[in-house]
């Protein structure tokens, strides 16, 4: 059993860290992957920007499944 479980409280940290990974890490990530890309209309970086800026949570989970399927295929 991992040290951090068996441990008293061990399993609620490991729920926060969850958490905090969802909540801070992910729209991060989002955003990088946005700035980063080019997408097939110039416009839609800048409407995933802002959603994922406004929405953070919401955003960065419409971003990975709909947003990712816009950018332009290198070729």
């Amino acid at each position: 059993m991992p040290l951090l479980i068996s441990m008293p409280g061990g399993l609620e940290w490991l729920i926060i860290l969850g958490v905090i990974f969802i909540v801070f890490i992910l729209p991060i990530w989002a955003l990088i992957d946005i700035i980063r890309s080019q997408f097939q209309e110039p416009n839609n970086k800048i409407i995933w920007v802002l959603v994922v800026l406004l929405l953070p949570f919401l955003g960065s989970i419409l971003y990975l499944a709909i947003g990712r399927g816009q950018k332009r295929s290198i070729s």
